[in-house]
């Protein structure tokens, strides 16, 4: 990959983004749809819930994890040139390219409430939180690593931080940017307090 100036976004950014806009319209949707009683009954909704929530987490979470694995060893170091996205544009970006199907993913599981009471919130919510367990599990690697993995923003926007489209990661020191190893926010530096003045 070359080092020519080049927008990077964070992938442990990008992959941490939907976590939220799925675990709680996922947790609002299985609590509303814990209210009704559907055709199953509430008790088998439940279970059923139950058991899709725990799949959907774990295939969330194992889902090319081997392709994400693959780019962060083979990632090369970025150039000087290259411009860091900061983290609140990541995730405002995400919202405006994914935002015509997080309303519908939270209607469809509500709606299946009527059938599965709870079922389909609870699927919703463990792909959310598989997403988190990926971003804290690319944490991990940065940490161990000290290293930050950066995609190109244009290859990442079209098929994901692991598509086709990206043909590998670039890395920065932890300190570059906004967003702590995995994602997470991170904490705004203090102000410099002034120094006293001489007697």
């Amino acid at each position: 990959m070359g080092r020519g100036a080049v927008a990077l976004a964070r992938v442990a950014v990008l992959v941490r983004a939907p976590a939220g806009w799925l675990w709680w319209p996922g947790v609002l949707a299985a609590g509303a749809g814990a209210l009704v009683p559907g055709l199953t009954g509430r008790r088998i909704g439940v279970y059923a819930g139950a058991a899709l929530f725990v799949v959907a987490a774990y295939v969330v979470f194992a889902v090319r994890r081997k392709r994400y694995a693959h780019l962060a060893k083979a990632a090369s170091r970025a150039g000087k040139s290259a411009i860091l996205q900061d983290r609140a544009v990541t995730l405002r970006v995400w919202r405006r390219a994914h935002r015509w199907w997080l309303l519908p993913a939270f209607l469809a599981a509500l709606g299946s409430s009527f059938a599965l009471p709870a079922a389909g919130g609870m699927l919703l919510a463990g792909a959310g939180l598989g997403l988190w367990a990926k971003a804290l599990w690319l944490g991990r690697w940065e940490r161990d690593h000290d290293a930050l993995l950066w995609v190109r923003t244009e290859a990442a926007v079209r098929g994901g931080p692991a598509g086709r489209d990206v043909r590998g990661y670039l890395t920065t020191g932890v300190a570059a940017k906004d967003a702590r190893p995995g994602g997470a926010k991170g904490a705004r530096p203090k102000a410099a307090r002034p120094k006293a003045a001489k007697a």
